[in-house]
């Protein structure tokens, strides 16, 4: 850990009442550890609920226990590693506690990826095993003689909603809405088979420390190739931990009626829910709501209605989505007390929408796959400043290095660098790459984030774009972040998009995607706004209307995606 004092940074002097400068990151010896006890502490209580089904943590116990017993009865070793692929179901939980129980380390993976992209992960990091939902289990056909994988466990939507439902749902899923390809893997068992055959199964606890590997999780490929952050058990407790004394002093301060409850709007495989949502939720005693389908705005609402929920995170996609449905006013949020959006930059105009209606701050954090993923957020205490990513998290420092590769002062711009016990231990099989980001100097290991800021007097960091994002015209840095937060305002506009295209003249030229909020919007609204707020350089001079934008999963919108295109249409 390193010394930490008020004289030392100016960030301290701008802590909630009660949140320590340090946190222990070896609490636990490892995260089994943790779960164990919570266990324990908390048997009658229910994790997690998912299509109105709940699982109690002694029942996530008696699980997670027999599917770890399964899968080391297959001869997986402590150290192997297991692929996750499915969205936020009850069984997801399950899978990746039982792995954690039998020693392994977790690959998560998007449902949504192609055949390509689950080669390049499966084969980079050399699952030998994998559970996947049965809607995707095509794709893995396709690609399964490319990789190391030897067991395959195949779940469907409906497997831990008890009997008659789990019969109900998979048949409307597989034969009513045809969601499920046909597959043929033959050597594939059925996660209900593999959970019964664990249950006969002797399950030996593996000697695990905070040292060992606990995930590889893959940076979302939006930087090019995607590579294997490691993330150890040590990283991940530094985090809960890190979270934990954040969060729970605005709790503790706080009346809540009832079992702290989160909502789980964001996927598990994501790091940001993966640590909020599968790990603290574990160490709090708390019940997460898992929401399946997200992008189902109005399902989501329905399904709000049905708790009382204290903790909601997510991204500034999807707040912007539930304050745009009609039935959202609808929706108790009288026991919400924590609103924290990360991801992508979160707009003002959000922010104070999502306050407005529903009484709760939204916040700001910030953080990367490589980092567990937490780095800094904001006060909790009232006194967040918007448009930034908050102050340090406990036992981390972070700062500004510019391009000379000396540290900048406050207010200067450069790139941000951090370092604590989240950070990763490097990528998997990607010495050259972890090089890249990776850098000591007298004060110890640093990481370079990729993200452009700076830290203002009050210790507050601020995000102007990432590197390879910014748009250079006619020599001026224009940062797309500023451009979509300025059209982002302009009446009518729901969603906004903006990156750099090639230009002749300027070298490149700024382009905005539109999705409209109202029919009556055009180009020339859009421009004159832009012209009433931003320097004539930074104005989008070209813009284009469309119906939705192309986004990952997790709801982030993919500009490189939209680069891509315009990149195609200039080589024709």
């Amino acid at each position: 850990m390193i010394a930490i004092s008020k004289d030392s940074y100016p960030w301290l002097k701008n802590y909630p009442e009660g949140i320590p400068y340090e946190i222990n990151p070896d609490a636990y010896s490892s995260l089994v550890e943790m779960m164990e006890i919570s266990f324990r502490e908390n048997a009658d209580k229910p994790a997690y609920n998912n299509m109105n089904k709940a699982l109690t943590f002694a029942k996530l116990d008696e699980l997670s226990r027999n599917f770890a017993a399964y899968l080391q009865s297959l001869g997986l070793h402590q150290g192997d590693r297991i692929a996750i692929q499915m969205p936020n179901l009850l069984q997801y939980p399950v899978a990746m506690m039982g792995a954690l129980r039998a020693g392994l380390v977790i690959v998560n993976t998007n449902p949504l990826y192609t055949p390509r992209e689950m080669q390049h992960q499966f084969k980079d990091s050399g699952a030998k095993a994998i559970v996947i939902l049965a809607n995707f289990a095509a794709n893995l056909e396709k690609i399964i003689a490319h990789t190391d994988i030897e067991h395959v466990i195949v779940t469907e939507i409906g497997d831990l909603l008890g009997f008659p439902k789990k019969l109900i749902v998979n048949a409307l899923v597989k034969y009513i809405k045809k969601m499920v390809p046909a597959y043929h893997l033959p050597k594939a068992v059925t996660f209900t088979d593999a959970l019964a055959t664990g249950s006969e199964a002797t399950y030996k606890r593996p000697y695990l420390t905070g040292l060992d590997l606990a995930f590889i999780q893959y940076t979302g490929g939006t930087t090019g190739v995607s590579k294997g952050a490691m993330l150890t058990h040590r990283n991940l407790i530094a985090n809960v931990e890190g979270i934990n004394e954040w969060l729970m002093s605005k709790m503790r301060k706080s009346e809540t009626r009832g079992q702290l409850t989160l909502v789980g709007a964001l996927p598990l495989y994501h790091v940001f829910a993966l640590t909020i949502n599968g790990l603290c939720g574990i160490k709090w005693g708390a019940l997460n709501v898992l929401i399946t389908n997200p992008k189902d705005i109005p399902a989501f609402v329905k399904e709000l209605k049905n708790f009382r929920f204290n903790i909601f995170p997510g991204l500034n996609t999807l707040f912007n989505g539930l304050l745009n449905n009609p039935d959202f006013g609808s929706i108790d949020f009288s026991d919400l007390k924590i609103t924290i959006a990360g991801g992508m930059a979160l707009q003002k105009i959000v922010a104070d929408r999502w306050e407005k209606a529903t009484g709760c701050p939204l916040v700001e954090g910030y953080g990367l796959s490589e980092t567990s993923p937490v780095l800094s957020v904001n006060p909790l205490d009232g006194k967040h400043k918007a448009g930034t990513i908050g102050l340090p998290f406990p036992s981390t420092e972070m700062r500004i290095l510019k391009d000379d590769d000396t540290w900048a002062d406050l207010n200067e711009k450069g790139e941000i660098c951090a370092k604590g016990p989240q950070i990763m231990l490097g990528y998997y099989n990607r010495t050259d790459e972890t090089a890249k980001v990776m850098f000591e100097d007298s004060h110890g290991k640093w990481f370079r984030t990729g993200d452009i800021g700076y830290e203002d007097a009050d210790g507050f960091f601020k995000i102007v774009d990432r590197k390879k994002d910014m748009i250079l015209v006619s020599g001026f840095n224009v940062y797309p972040n500023e451009v979509e937060e300025v059209v982002s305002q302009c009446p009518g506009v729901l969603e906004v998009a903006c990156v750099g295209i090639p230009d002749e003249r300027s070298g490149e030229l700024v382009k905005i995607f539109v999705v409209k909020k109202d029919p009556g919007l055009t180009e020339e609204k859009v421009k004159a706004y832009c012209k009433e707020n931003l320097t004539n350089y930074k104005c989008p001079k070209q813009v284009e209307f469309r119906t939705e934008l192309p986004k990952t999963n997790v709801g982030k919108i993919l500009r490189r995606a939209l680069r891509e295109e315009e990149t195609a249409k200039s080589a024709k």
